[in-house]
């Protein structure tokens, strides 16, 4: 969808139309949730930081002004909310038991299938490398690559300067390259 398409689908929902929230939802909730997860780093947590993130953007829409792509401006209130829920957040508790996750079966059967494996492997080795990074660099990575979005979106949705998200993107670079250069040192030429 465009950016008119977005602002058709706000119109619907200030409107009152259903559909309107409905399909906001379905076109961000993804790019939302890794977001959420990218700054508090717990699944559960996500989940409940992307649910607050569309209830504000909902209860706030009507000052959604197009100054921005709509999606900038959702980032923005993710994040915030993302940073709000660490610092009320009590201190976590361990349990002495953790389940084990599944394993995801998969065919191993042709190259094709062994090719997907390795994909597959990688990127969650790049994931985990993101997911050691300190909030601020992880949720930067992953709107500059994963969202695409340019340094300018970035300012507004981190609420900071050019010159500091810019300087901030290039050490985040760094801190990821260190880390997998030391923890997934297979992986280092995708960087």
């Amino acid at each position: 969808m465009t950016i008119t398409d977005d602002n058709i689908i706000i119109q619907q929902a200030l409107d009152g139309e259903q559909q309107g929230y409905t399909l906001i939802v379905k076109k961000y909730e993804q790019m939302v949730f890794t977001l959420a997860l990218r700054v508090v780093k717990d699944r559960e947590e996500a989940h409940e930081v992307a649910q607050d993130a569309f209830l504000k953007a909902f209860r706030y829409l009507q000052n959604f002004r197009g100054e921005c792509k709509f999606s900038t401006w959702l980032y923005r209130i993710v994040y915030t909310t993302a940073l709000n829920h660490i610092r009320t957040k009590k201190p976590e508790t361990l349990s002495l038991e953790e389940e084990e996750k599944g394993g995801q079966l998969l065919d191993f059967t042709n190259d094709n299938g062994l090719f997907m494996v390795e994909i597959n492997e990688q990127k969650q080795q790049i994931q985990a490398a993101i997911a050691e990074l300190p909030p601020d660099y992880a949720t930067i990575i992953t709107l500059f690559y994963l969202f695409e979005q340019k340094i300018s979106e970035i300012c507004i949705t981190m609420d900071m300067n050019e010159s500091n998200a810019k300087t901030k993107l290039s050490r985040a670079r760094v801190r990821l390259r260190e880390i997998m250069e030391k923890n997934y040192a297979d992986l280092k030429t995708f960087i």
